[in-house]
């Protein structure tokens, strides 16, 4: 019987939307002698959205106002965020507009990102939000003086404990993201695009290899697997092997290394690039012919196409002693699948763990 999850559509707001609300209404105080309580803020995608501001107080010289970030019901480490804007006047630079990374937004160390190294991570359309917001309300401003805005999150060091920023290298703080400025209830997306980043980085190293995971557990196997690779060139991809994927061959990486396990691999197999337990069922069906190709008894790969479940096939395959030669099987159905639709873009190698974290096979396009 299949699951239905019952999910909330409340829509929320991006880091970056809440940074540029924070940073309009602080200009606003510079402006008008007084921070507003709420804010009408310009979106990336062109909508406006009203916000309510917290904490507003200026002087002739400097603003400051804070945002809170409401995810609406997306899932979201940064839930509940306290984006905070300063802006001081900059006398005599007329139409200059200057943006800083305060404390709990990271820094970013390592090439591949497109940002600056040494400079805040705050993402392109974010910054661009900002600086159309700052302009838009501070027009009368920059006729003689420019605005110089900088992004704080209190809590942005703990949050980003929460993030894959490290792995990144974004240090001290999380990222300013986001490219409507809306978040979709369990959209994914900010996950999707730091598969995309992750890729990135693995390709800035130089070491030519991209080592994808579906989780943690897989990544610390892969970890121990490849032990003289960067810590970047491994990148838990989750779900979203498509995206890696495309981009690997976009960066021209020459290798890639696929970690997982029986589920997971069973739906890469089958063709599914996005691999979550929603979108597609495990093709039982495909697990009962490997297991019939290296000699299983009919029954039990009749019990196998039956089965709900990837793993019962794992556990059956343990019992008639065959499972390494049904992991092999399977990665070497993976290899095919993948490289079927990638051909000749990169060498792809598969390495398979059982449940315990332990190798139990591995194929590769090489071979």
């Amino acid at each position: 019987m299949e699951k239905t999850v019952k999910r909330g559509t409340r829509t929320g707001f991006t880091t970056g939307a809440c940074s540029a609300a924070a940073a309009r209404a602080a200009v606003l105080g510079l402006v008008d002698g007084q921070v507003p309580a709420t804010v009408e803020a310009l979106l990336p995608n062109g909508q406006r959205a009203r916000f309510d501001v917290q904490d507003g107080r200026c002087d002739a010289e400097a603003a400051h106002a804070m945002v809170i970030k409401d995810a609406g019901d997306d899932p979201d480490c940064t839930d509940k965020a306290h984006l905070t804007a300063d802006v001081r006047r900059l006398p005599g630079q007329a139409d200059a507009f200057v943006l800083l990374g305060g404390f709990g937004v990271g820094t970013v160390t390592m090439a591949g990102l497109g940002l600056d190294v040494g400079g805040p991570a705050i993402n392109p359309v974010p910054r661009r939000s900002i600086e159309d917001n700052v302009r838009e309300a501070g027009a009368t401003l920059l006729t003689h003086d420019g605005l110089e805005v900088t992004i704080s999150v209190p809590q942005g060091v703990e949050m980003a404990k929460k993030t894959l920023n490290a792995r990144l290298g974004i240090l001290g703080g999380i990222s300013i993201l986001g490219t409507t400025g809306i978040v979709k209830p369990y959209s994914t997306a900010a996950y999707r695009a730091s598969v995309v980043q992750g890729v990135e980085v693995a390709a800035s190293t130089g070491a030519g290899t991209v080592v994808l995971t579906t989780g943690g557990r897989t990544e610390k196997f892969a970890v121990a697997e490849l032990p003289g690779l960067p810590e970047a060139c491994f990148v838990q991809m989750g779900d979203f092997l498509r995206y890696a994927l495309d981009t690997a061959g976009k960066m021209k990486l020459q290798r890639v290394v696929i970690g997982g396990m029986v589920g997971k691999l069973t739906k890469i197999a089958q063709g599914e690039t996005i691999t979550h337990a929603n979108r597609a069922e495990v093709d039982t069906a495909l697990l009962a012919e490997l297991a019939a190709g290296i000699g299983a008894p009919p029954d039990e790969c009749a019990a196998i196409a039956a089965a709900e479940t990837a793993r019962f096939a794992a556990e059956r395959m343990q019992v008639l002693g065959l499972v390494d030669a049904f992991h092999g099987a399977l990665a070497r159905k993976v290899v095919s699948t993948v490289t079927g639709r990638y051909p000749g873009r990169f060498r792809l190698d598969v390495l398979v763990c059982d449940f315990d974290g332990r190798k139990i096979a591995e194929a590769s396009s090489d071979d």
